[in-house]
């Protein structure tokens, strides 16, 4: 599989994900029907309480006839049935957030009900679980390294020739990434950097996003008698592009900008098809200078973007301070 070529990975690639898109919408209307379901017994349920005084003792009643009258409702539990009640009250009249819910799995709107704490924070999430088909394990994985928080506190380093090409961008690249999977050592290299991302590639297009798809490492350009490599390229579905990523052990350097610029403008001329859009580039650094990195974005000729990455898990109650004093009104 390592010798194949450029577009026959990129064609295998494409390929699979239309096996992956239609399994998707055969799941989706029998999910459809089941949150559905789910919904009118929680408003049912809800009902009852308020008018007729349903309480535990009641539903757990429901629980014990409909297990023993249909074999098939093992699931329909007296703690399912109060998620059922609490999933309805959470939602009812919400005419923004209640359409979102029928997109994603039971499970996952359960997660989202109990750990997302705003409207806001909900349909973030719901969005994103929609968007990105999260699994049970990847959704509490996102919460865990508190994404929300991440992405609201961003500060969106992306040169104005993206945000004019992509307008939607920032809905896909992230200001900073959580790579603490990658479990890297003190002093590591970006050859182990590399390494280590490959070695962990799914977990890494899961925090990267899934619609990237992953083309090949150490991708050889070839301008006059020199050869340059892009330390890993991708190509977006949803922006229709080729993706060039650089990965920096340090902090931004003005000369990654030019560097980035070349590998771009290579990428348009000798591998880009006419059908695909402008190639963009993400310079993921250890850290970087805000000020330095906006001018050298100004200055961009290309579509950019400069990213952070941690090595360690992210605190999530100081990101969420942090983003509580953003938000909060200042006191008089």
């Amino acid at each position: 599989m390592k010798d194949l070529k450029f577009e026959d990975r990129k064609s295998f690639q494409e390929i699979l994900a239309m096996i992956k898109e239609s399994r998707a919408r055969a799941v989706k209307v029998v999910n459809n029907e089941l949150i559905d379901l789910y919904w009118r017994i929680g408003e049912y349920i809800s009902t009852k309480a308020k008018d007729a005084g349903w309480g535990s003792r009641v539903v757990g009643n429901l629980s014990d006839f409909l297990q023993e009258t249909e074999p098939n409702t093992k699931g329909f539990s007296s703690q399912n049935l109060w998620r059922m009640k609490q999933f309805y009250e959470t939602y009812h009249g919400n005419k923004k957030l209640s359409p979102l819910v029928r997109e994603i799995g039971w499970t996952n709107n359960m997660i989202i009900v109990s750990q997302a704490k705003t409207e806001v924070e909900k349909e973030f999430y719901l969005k994103l679980t929609a968007r990105e088909n999260y699994s049970k394990k990847e959704l509490l994985r996102q919460f865990e390294s508190a994404l929300f928080e991440r992405t609201m506190l961003s500060k969106g380093n992306i040169s104005p020739v993206a945000r004019e090409i992509y307008p939607t961008l920032n809905e896909y690249v992230k200001d900073y990434y959580s790579l603490e999977f990658l479990k890297l050592k003190d002093n590591y290299s970006e050859h182990n950097f590399q390494r280590a991302i490959l070695q962990n590639l799914k977990e890494f297009i899961l925090e990267f996003g899934k619609d990237f798809l992953f083309i090949e490492e150490e991708y050889r350009l070839q301008v006059g008698s020199r050869d340059y490599s892009i330390d890993l390229l991708f190509y977006h579905r949803a922006l229709n592009c080729l993706v060039a990523l650089e990965l920096k052990i340090g902090e931004f350097k003005l000369e990654y900008m030019g560097k980035m610029d070349f590998y771009l403008g290579v990428l348009d001329k000798q591998v880009k098809k006419e059908h695909e859009n402008p190639s963009v580039g993400i310079i993921m650094c250890r850290t970087k200078d805000e000020n330095i990195v906006e001018i050298s974005l100004n200055r961009s000729t290309s579509p950019t973007v400069i990213s952070q990455y941690e090595t360690l898990l992210i605190n999530k109650e100081l990101l969420k301070n942090k983003l509580n004093e953003l938000f909060s009104p200042d006191e008089e």
